[in-house]
């Protein structure tokens, strides 16, 4: 090894290891051993002369200096893994893997319509599919794009349609309920109704809004149960249909439910509508295999909505 330059091989050992957390994870995502990594980077901390991991019997952590090497290496290796796939789409058909972080709203209402048809189209692409509602630096979560929606998007990422291009928040209730307290007919008499409201982690309770002929209207209805966006809709529509109040969330959540019966729409002619979700990556010259196929695929499938 020549003195004062790590060997490659070393320094993607530490990145494996850091990503995973350990050596034991490490060696299962790598099919290396963990003898292996952990010689690899203490061969990488004696080149440099500086501690990368704090090591205990349960717990592996990178050092203030391992996480900005961590930090630095990624896109780097990132570029490196893009342009390997560059290569790989010379063949017949892409291969390797996909990750994509995503809210559980594309996951319950966009992917299954995607999923299934592009995994039949393309069967040496493995898929992963990561569920989060907080927005992430989607590189540094190690997946190769995202879902998200036009208001939650870098400026620095390309954007392409997915899924329906227009999409409306619905109030719903049960029979049961509606009945026991009234029907509303303006948004402001939610002010005296139970509403089963959500919020994403780590903010406050969003209000209300809804639109008629250009009028908005907003409201901050009492709320017997909050919920976390995403994770927690299903119980919150679970409740709705126990006749524990009226629950607003996606249409296309809904409508299984409403032709069921088992909820009746609410104040329907105030549905807001907005613009449906995009599949967001960097934008870099490289795009991995993988991910220009489902570029590809989902360009090529009817628009929706």
């Amino acid at each position: 090894m020549k003195q004062g330059v790590p060997e490659i091989s070393d320094v993607s050992a530490f990145l494996v290891v850091a990503r995973a957390g350990g050596f034991r994870e490490a060696a299962r995502v790598s099919h290396m051993s963990s003898s292996a990594l952990s010689d690899a980077v203490r061969r990488l901390e004696a080149e440099l002369g500086v501690r990368l991991f704090n090591r205990t019997t349960r717990s592996v952590v990178p050092t203030e200096a391992g996480r900005g090497l961590m930090e630095r290496l990624g896109p780097a290796f990132g570029e490196i893994d893009a342009a390997l796939d560059f290569v790989k789409d010379f063949r017949d058909r892409p291969a390797g893997s996909l990750k994509l972080n995503v809210p559980v709203s594309a996951a319950r209402l966009v992917l299954p319509r995607i999923v299934p048809a592009f995994l039949r189209a393309y069967p040496d692409i493995r898929l992963e599919i990561v569920t989060e509602e907080n927005f992430v630096d989607i590189i540094a979560a190690g997946c190769d794009a995202g879902i998200r929606y036009d208001e939650r998007l870098e400026q620095d990422m390309i954007a392409v349609p997915i899924g329906p291009r227009v999409q409306r928040y619905a109030g719903a209730a049960s029979a049961a309920y509606l009945e026991e307290h009234g029907r509303p007919q303006h948004p402001r008499d939610l002010l005296q109704h139970a509403c089963i409201r959500g919020r994403f982690a780590g903010r406050a309770v969003p209000v209300w809004e809804f639109e008629r002929d250009g009028e908005i209207v907003r409201v901050d209805p009492p709320s017997p149960l909050i919920v976390q966006n995403g994770g927690g809709t299903d119980l919150a529509v679970d409740a709705a249909i126990a006749g524990t109040g009226i629950v607003f969330t996606f249409e296309d959540w809904l409508k299984p439910y409403f032709e069921g019966g088992v909820l009746e729409p609410v104040l329907e002619p105030w549905w807001q509508s907005f613009s449906g979700p995009f599949l967001y990556y960097p934008g870099r010259r490289l795009v991995p295999a993988p991910l220009r196929a489902f570029i590809d695929f989902i360009k090529a499938m009817p628009r929706e909505g």
